[in-house]
């Protein structure tokens, strides 16, 4: 079966949350940083991006792996926990363009949709509050939910089994590789919509959809499936 076909079996979408539905990666970098010189030290802007997509528990043991010994990693977590928690009580958190147009469509087709998500189940349940788009879901997985994080396929797997649809069914919409991976390993299409970093090399052989933004995957699922619900 082709791409193009495999795309019209799709009876259900899932989504990732930050970078994909909500723009909160710039807050967590700047969260980063600000933490880092709160605390009086240095801390790799690259190696931040290298978490993107990463559930906590897993972005610690990366975190581990690449710092010296003695780098005060415990308070450079905690502080960046609560300066991201400030900035958005603050300033709030943004919807991604073409989010609600997107679930507009999904809805008209009655198709099911979830959210799994790296950040722990009950924070996300919060942030997708807060905008208005928990309604929009009829299922959430959280990172602190599966015994491995993305890229392992588990969370999407489990999303699927919530849906109750066959995750080779699914289409799912990524920003991260971690997530295109663990999506592609669960069985589902994917359409990545690059965020803070472009698609790399290790991603552009996948087989997976790379389009600008949300608003051009939903035009493409348009052409296959129809703009109106089926009869």
């Amino acid at each position: 079966m082709s791409a193009f076909d495999a795309l019209r079996q799709v009876r259900a979408a899932i989504f990732d949350m930050d970078g994909l539905l909500l723009d909160s990666e710039r807050l967590v970098m700047r969260a980063w940083s600000e933490a880092a010189q709160r605390l009086g030290i240095v801390f790799d802007a690259d190696l931040a991006l290298a978490l993107i997509g990463r559930n906590a528990r897993d972005s610690r043991r990366m975190l581990a792996e690449r710092l010296p010994s003695d780098y005060p990693l415990d308070a450079l977590l905690a502080a960046s926990r609560e300066i991201r928690e400030d900035i958005a009580a603050r300033e709030g958190v943004p919807v991604k363009p073409g989010v609600h147009a997107l679930l507009d469509w999904i809805e008209r087709r009655r198709w099911p949709c979830a959210v799994a998500t790296s950040t722990a189940r009950e924070r996300a349940r919060a942030q997708l509050a807060r905008v208005e788009l928990m309604p929009r879901f009829h299922a959430l997985v959280g990172g602190d939910e599966v015994a491995r994080g993305k890229p392992a396929p588990d969370i999407y797997r489990e999303a699927a089994r919530r849906l109750g649809i066959a995750a080779g069914e699914c289409v799912a919409f990524e920003d991260s590789e971690p997530g295109v991976h663990a999506a592609i390993a669960a069985g589902m299409q994917v359409f990545m919509v690059p965020d803070m970093a472009p698609a790399s090399s290790a991603v552009t052989c996948l087989p997976v959809s790379i389009v600008a933004s949300l608003d051009v995957a939903r035009t493409r699922l348009e052409a296959l499936h129809g703009y109106n619900p089926p009869p």
